[in-house]
């Protein structure tokens, strides 16, 4: 969800470089253009007049507004008595600056050949970010995440996040009312311990660790492990965690060399120089490497945990009823898929009144009603 247009390298340097001058007053104001040299005055937000089709001038119009934002920076350096306005203009400046440019050895500044990342994409809304909702679909602005109770169908909780926030990540915030008052020993959905369910962007390592950690049973689907090309996957090497040693297919073995967060990686190196199964693992040259994250364990029970048709017959009969509920949400007349704020917090409080309008819909579908001695549901 959004409510900005994403900028171009040009248009973001140039709405920094407005923004910078719009909040400076005198004598700064004065001081900060007199260090403009492109004759840009940057009184419109539309871009300036060149022939696009002419690479030299493109790269004449880059190089010279890059000059003017340095030049800005340059002059506010070490100042302590900037107001807070101006200095979040000029870290906003900084980092457009900073994520887009690259200057060679001439001393031109040109556009990089990469995406930085966590890169911003407007200054209107510097919070909004690019995106994914699948390696080939992508989208820019925020992602809304909702908590369901399935039962009722009821929202339990709503978070918005950058678009490139994993989900998993916020996902613990969904569920902060099972973390506080969670209870049972979260073994099997039968038990009265809660149970949570998701799809596999919620299906971490550490996410499942979090619901381990706090007796919550996990419906959390997690995806299989895959390799390029058809090649052996993750889950055809042997891994014993107990001794960090990982087997290939072949029979070979490595050490995992782990780091100081717990992550580590198996390098087999030379030992597939000269193996049989080298064009069905690997083409690199330095052999092949297998990563065993901190949370290697928990993913591998999950995998095989979901295997068992009672799971996943409690996970097709309760995901569909979270699918559509945010179907719901994302009905064009509730504007669940087009922000009607800027910034993060003002989209987070916005999401809630709309979960919050459902939650007065359902309530009413359910005839929940008060009572003297409490909430009742009507009776036939």
């Amino acid at each position: 969800m959004t409510a900005v247009a994403t900028m171009d390298t040009i248009t973001l340097i140039r709405s920094a470089i407005r923004g910078l001058l719009k909040v400076a007053e005198l004598p700064l104001a004065a001081a900060l253009r007199a260090v403009l040299t492109s004759g840009d005055d940057y009184a419109s937000s539309a871009k300036p007049q060149v022939d696009w089709d002419d690479a030299a001038a493109r790269a004449e119009l880059i190089d010279s507004r890059a000059h003017d934002g340095y030049a800005l920076l340059a002059l506010l350096d070490g100042r302590a008595d900037l107001a807070a306005e101006v200095t979040e203009a000029a870290v906003l400046l900084a980092t457009v600056l900073g994520q887009d440019l690259d200057t060679g050895e001439d001393g031109v500044f040109r556009i990089a050949r990469r995406v930085a990342k966590d890169r911003v994409i407007s200054t209107v809304d510097p919070q909004t970010r690019h995106g994914h909702k699948t390696q080939a679909r992508g989208f820019d602005g925020y992602k809304g995440h909702v908590a369901v109770d399935p039962d009722s169908e009821i929202i339990t909780d709503t978070e918005v996040s950058a678009g490139n926030v994993g989900d998993a990540k916020v996902a613990a915030d969904l569920i902060d009312d099972l973390i506080d008052g969670g209870q049972g020993d979260g073994s099997d959905a039968a038990d009265l311990g809660p149970v949570v369910y998701g799809d596999s962007a919620y299906g971490s390592g550490e996410f499942h660790q979090t619901l381990a950690g706090n007796d919550i049973a996990s419906r959390c689907k997690t995806q299989p492990p895959s390799a390029p090309a058809g090649r052996f996957a993750k889950d055809q090497f042997g891994i014993d965690l107990d001794r960090d040693i990982v087997t290939c297919p072949a029979g070979q073995t490595a050490t995992i060399r782990r780091g100081a967060k717990g992550d580590g990686i198996a390098y087999f190196g030379d030992v597939c120089a000269g193996c049989p199964l080298r064009a069905q693992c690997t083409t690199s040259r330095d052999g092949r490497t297998i990563a065993v994250g901190r949370h290697g364990q928990r993913l591998a029970d999950a995998r095989q945990q979901q295997q068992d048709p009672d799971w996943v017959a409690d996970y097709r009969a309760t995901r569909p009823k979270v699918e559509r509920k945010l179907g719901h949400l994302m009905r064009r007349k509730h504007g669940g898929r087009r922000a009607r704020m800027r910034g993060r917090d003002k989209i987070d409080a916005d999401f809630n009144l709309l979960a919050a309008a459902h939650n007065l819909a359902r309530i009413a579908m359910l005839k929940i009603h008060s009572t003297n001695t409490g909430w009742r549901v009507a009776t036939a």
